[in-house]
């Protein structure tokens, strides 16, 4: 079973959603706000889940949804921010998790219709399926 796979798609929805809760303004991403404080192993590396985490926020970077100025070891990435295309695609009310009735006022579809609010109530009531359908989707945005 690929269960490193759910753990990026995770992973990735909790960095997207913290940096787009500080959006505009950078903020450094500590991953034992991530995955919780976890011991090193015998040789004093990270633990492997720290070192998924980070493997995933790079990855993000590299693939242009957002910036940062740096690593801090295996402990954060400093002054994260996310690109454009990552804003416009967590601000995007335009997409098929959505099932307001025709009549719901378009300030409440954009207010609790975005992606960053589904990513965020998947990862609230940690329905895993949930999260992976609405990640795919993103990245194929």
């Amino acid at each position: 079973m690929d269960l490193h796979i759910d753990d990026f798609y995770r992973d990735a929805a909790l960095g997207l959603v913290k940096l787009y809760q500080s959006f505009p303004r950078p903020v450094t991403l500590y991953l034992d706000d991530m995955v919780g404080i976890l011991p090193a192993d015998e040789v004093g590396l990270p633990h492997p889940r720290q070192q998924h985490c980070l493997a995933t926020l790079l990855w993000l970077a590299n693939e242009g949804y957002l910036r940062h100025l740096g690593t801090l070891g295996y402990e954060a990435l400093d002054q994260a921010e996310l690109s454009e295309k990552a804003f416009v695609r967590l601000s995007s009310c335009n997409h098929p998790f959505n099932d307001f009735p025709a009549d719901t006022p378009a300030s409440i579809q954009r207010a609790s219709g975005s992606m960053a609010q589904q990513l965020r109530r998947h990862l609230q009531s940690r329905n895993s399926e949930a999260l992976i359908a609405v990640m795919q989707y993103f990245f194929q945005m």
